[in-house]
């Protein structure tokens, strides 16, 4: 059991009058987290994966509601955007049964994030959930044990199934592909040519660290650039990638409109382009170090409210920065190596523009730069 960075923070909102609600991938943890805060507790479990469930909780009035909750007041409603309408239900249920405490998790934003954010204005604490974080795996695996199995994350990733079965992790992240991901993603979008998916989600696993462009991505799959724009979107919303914009704001030469793609879980990222080989025998190990660390940084500022906005930054000329982050009105630039030479200097052009602070990070540092304190 891994304690998760969140859940104080949830513990603490329950019995404000607020739905609580955990938003991610399948198979992150969600169930798991709201059963432990819930431990020793009397509750009503629904889980919407049951047609019966989900019969009961579409479109009820609120005597229908009253029957369904009893005399429980504490409700887990599990894989929420399963049930058409929910956010309807759950309104009144927080409107109408003020002393019930609803814990709802979702598997993906696609309608859930539509279907709530409205009816349920004021009346939520929404928090998402991704893999396990360096830090969560670190408190639980000490730091001797998690240091040793750091290559394997590059290789395996993240995900809690993968972590507690070591020794398989290839098969567990081939069903969690396969049987998860995608069938929330074909689920609850209107993606009616998986192959075009596949396609896609091969290409941008080849092209993490780079910066992608949507018009040679169209051409190399055969779509337009409209699709690729609609595909990427959903992608996003499953949990599966997350997109960095170019970071500009003084100069000319600065690119503008480009971005990077990268992955929520390494794991997820070799599964798809079908290599797990160690790292002595790959090419794209930067690729894999710098996958790695701006997911972990992203939960941090996720998890931690930091409310840092992130990017990365290249001019005309070929200057980069890797990562730039943007916190309380400082800018920090980031540069990732696996293995660090002693003297590498990041460009005096951003330094001197931005008065930004700047750090080499690899693998004798990372931690300081995935654990926010």
């Amino acid at each position: 059991m891994y304690q998760r960075i969140i859940e104080n923070n949830i513990n603490a909102k329950i019995g404000s009058g607020k739905a609580i609600i955990i938003v991610g991938a399948r198979q992150v943890g969600k169930t798991t987290l709201i059963q432990n805060l819930l431990k020793g507790k009397d509750y009503l479990f629904l889980d919407a994966d049951d047609p019966a469930t989900r019969k009961l909780l579409t479109s009820p009035n609120t005597e229908q509601i009253r029957t369904i909750l009893g005399k429980n007041k504490l409700i887990f409603l599990d894989e929420a955007q399963r049930i058409k309408g929910i956010g309807i239900t759950l309104k009144i249920i927080t409107d109408q049964f003020p002393d019930v405490q609803l814990f709802v998790s979702g598997s993906s934003s696609f309608d859930l994030g539509n279907q709530l954010n409205e009816p349920l204005t004021g009346r939520k604490w929404e928090y998402e959930l991704f893999p396990i974080s360096w830090e969560e795996f670190e408190e639980k695996e000490g730091f001797i044990k998690s240091e040793q199995q750091l290559e394997n994350r590059l290789l395996f990733g993240m995900y809690p199934e993968v972590l507690n079965n070591k020794g398989i992790e290839r098969e567990v992240l081939k069903n969690l592909v396969s049987s998860y991901l995608y069938r929330d993603i074909l689920a609850f979008s209107e993606i009616r040519k998986p192959e075009i998916l596949d396609d896609l989600l091969l290409a941008l696993a080849l092209q993490v660290g780079s910066e992608v462009n949507y018009n040679e991505l169209a051409g190399t799959i055969g779509v337009n650039k409209i699709t690729i724009q609609k595909y990427i979107e959903i992608l996003e919303k499953g949990y599966i990638i997350f997109r960095l914009n170019s970071f500009s704001r003084n100069l000319r030469t600065e690119i503008k409109q480009n971005r990077k793609i990268y992955f929520y879980d390494n794991g997820i990222r070799n599964m798809i382009i079908g290599n797990f080989n160690p790292l002595k025998l790959r090419t794209d190990t930067g690729a894999l170090w710098e996958n790695f660390l701006i997911s972990e940084r992203k939960k941090q500022n996720v998890y931690k409210n930091t409310f840092s906005r992130m990017y990365f930054w290249r001019t005309k000329q070929q200057q980069e920065i890797d990562f730039v982050e943007e916190r309380n009105g400082k800018i920090y630039g980031f540069e990732f190596k696996w293995k660090a030479k002693s003297k590498i200097k990041l460009s005096e052009t951003f330094v001197k523009s931005y008065n930004a602070v700047t750090k080499v990070i690899d693998k004798t540092n990372f931690r300081e730069f995935v654990k926010i304190k």
